[in-house]
């Protein structure tokens, strides 16, 4: 049976990612921006929490981790290479490493750029990519620490998952991703379409967020740096995948 995923809105534009186990009521967050909303979805489905997964540590992600914890003891698991700015960890992991929420394993996936240590975790048998401020609905995470050459290749790790994948990223961002993706990929049917949804979801006071990995690969520039149509937008048609990528996340910076 795969995991129930329910997708929790924290502070002004944060998510936070509930995933239960019902055989085993094992249930793990991942990421804890605030603490009430997610105190709020466990105690009105009387689930227990086991395990808190951590992407990385910036504030926006961690800062209701000790209010939560205050009222639900439990796991946390987070990287390694970021021990030394996150909380206290119960479990330090790196790239490769796997371990079990309801019996059902969690891949740890090396996906620095936006920070040096951040990471995502994979969950293949319900589907589950959890990739916070790396992979986003239509965009990337900023590089406040990474290079674009790292960035580019934590993307492609994730592009090389299945299709089917539910991306369940950090940000409600995806309206002002859609508007810029639109001025370096202005022909492409399916983000024309996309955008049009995403207005509407808005609009209406709906989440963009999670989305599916294929939707992203058809529509999201950050994993589109080799289709030549968006190098000839750019006047880059001699130029290698990274260094549109690289031109492609510096027009998001000004953008």
């Amino acid at each position: 049976m795969p995991l129930e995923l329910v997708t929790v809105p924290c502070l002004e534009d944060n998510y936070a990612f509930l995933v239960h186990d019902a055989p085993s009521g094992e249930t793990a967050v991942v990421d804890v921006p605030e603490a009430g909303p997610i105190k709020a979805a466990l105690e009105s489905r009387g689930w227990t929490l086991s395990h808190v997964l951590l992407t990385h540590h910036h504030w926006d992600h961690v800062d209701g981790l000790d209010d939560l914890l205050a009222d639900h003891p439990a796991k946390v698991i987070g990287a390694a290479a970021d021990a030394g700015r996150l909380p206290p960890l119960d479990l330090e992991v790196t790239e490769g490493d796997s371990f079990t929420v309801g019996g059902e394993p969690f891949e740890v996936i090396d996906v620095s750029g936006h920070t040096v240590g951040h990471i995502a975790f994979h969950a293949p048998a319900s589907k589950l990519l959890f990739t916070a401020d790396s992979l986003m609905a239509l965009g990337c995470g900023r590089l406040f620490e990474g290079t674009p050459a790292q960035m580019f290749e934590s993307l492609t790790q994730l592009a090389a998952l299945p299709g089917d994948t539910t991306v369940c990223s950090g940000h409600e961002y995806t309206a002002t991703n859609a508007k810029f993706a639109l001025t370096v990929d202005p022909d492409n049917p399916a983000l024309i379409s996309r955008s049009k949804d995403i207005s509407d979801k808005r609009a209406s006071g709906m989440p963009t967020v999670p989305s599916m990995l294929q939707v992203e690969m058809d529509t999201n520039p950050f994993l589109r740096a080799s289709d030549p149509a968006i190098a000839r937008t750019l006047d880059m048609t001699d130029a290698t995948p990274l260094d549109v990528f690289t031109e492609i996340r510096a027009r998001r910076d000004r953008f």
